[in-house]
């Protein structure tokens, strides 16, 4: 997995690409944890994330109760398996996909 972040004020725009499961979920984590404090809205540009798996979905919980008082998370550029996933179990019902 490849995560590249650009934080400009208070938007950090994060895109990952490979696959977000229980092996590179932790990584994802540690990657985005310490920016969270410092930023109101998160951008998630999944246009190269090949799969999302339970694992991945718990950070992305983790990332918007971070930021959901302050502001929030946009998911964009997901490709229709990973939208499965979040139609499937929900998220998409939680979470701003465009």
């Amino acid at each position: 997995m490849t995560i590249n972040k650009t934080q400009n004020g208070k938007d950090l725009t994060v895109a990952v690409e490979g696959r977000l499961d229980t092996t590179t979920a932790p990584e994802f984590e540690r990657e985005l944890k310490p920016l969270l404090g410092s930023v109101d809205n998160v951008v998630l540009d999944f246009s190269n994330l090949e799969y999302i798996s339970s694992a991945g979905l718990r950070v992305l919980l983790q990332i918007r109760k971070a930021v959901y008082d302050k502001g929030g998370v946009k998911i964009v550029n997901a490709n229709d398996l990973v939208k499965e996933v979040f139609e499937v179990t929900g998220f998409i019902n939680v979470l701003n996909i465009e």
